[in-house]
């Protein structure tokens, strides 16, 4: 049974940092080009970051170059997204997604506000 499940949510000022981290089973994890998406108020769902099976290869969207960094530890079935200067605009829930699976987790809310 396939599982994902986001955590390290919280409520931060603009210009603070935040790691998320997504714990996986019910797959072979080490396998799976894992993302990150995130879904702000009133917009669609969008891609944030992939990171590739090995860990090898990154992306990003632009909104998240040069703030955002996905990492993986497949001993642990996680990965990670470390946010920096975070703005306003990065409010949202944040979730994991193993490609090919079709299976989304209940997300982390992010809240970035004054």
């Amino acid at each position: 049974q396939v599982q994902l499940v986001e955590s390290g949510g919280v409520s931060v000022q603009p210009g603070g940092s935040l790691r998320l981290s997504c714990r996986a089973s019910g797959f072979t994890f080490y396998r799976y080009t894992m993302s990150w998406y995130r879904r702000a108020p009133g917009k669609e769902r969008e891609l944030v970051a992939t990171i590739t099976n090995a860990g090898i290869r990154t992306t990003y969207a632009d909104s998240a170059k040069g703030r955002f960094t996905i990492s993986r530890d497949n001993a642990k079935n996680t990965i990670y997204l470390q946010m920096n200067s975070l703005k306003p605009e990065d409010t949202a829930v944040y979730y994991c997604n193993a490609h090919g699976i079709d299976y989304w987790g209940q997300g982390t809310q992010v809240t970035v506000s004054s």
